[in-house]
């Protein structure tokens, strides 16, 4: 059966993650270097790409694993700390049902950007 997930719900876990990611030691500063003063343009495309995976909206375009190729310094341990509060968020904002899969979407999606990015 298909998760159910709203727009809003989406939103929500995007902004609540992103929230968390600036307060947090290991990934804030890896995060700031590449999106200061642009957070905005970010979270929107943020829950574009979200809404594209969850609902096949098709509103995102890009290529995520070129763009986590480009990024200076990131290592194994950030994938690690990411997925680590992505999925404390995601249990936080979402139904247990709908953040199992999300999570689970998103460790696929990990493996795949870190082969490239820390290859």
């Amino acid at each position: 059966m298909p998760i159910r997930i709203a727009e809003s719900q989406i939103r929500d876990l995007v902004f609540t993650f992103y929230d968390r990611v600036r307060d947090d030691d290991a990934l804030g500063p890896v995060f700031e270097a590449r999106l200061a003063g642009r957070w905005d343009d970010h979270l929107e495309r943020m829950c574009d790409f979200w809404s594209t995976v969850l609902l096949a909206t098709g509103r995102f375009r890009g290529n995520p694993a070129a763009v986590h190729a480009r990024i200076p310094g990131i290592r194994p341990e950030h994938f690690d700390r990411w997925t680590e509060l992505f999925g404390q968020t995601a249990f936080d904002v979402l139904p247990a049902p709908v953040a199992a899969d999300v999570v689970g979407r998103s460790v696929r999606m990990r493996r795949g950007l870190e082969r490239v990015a820390c290859p």
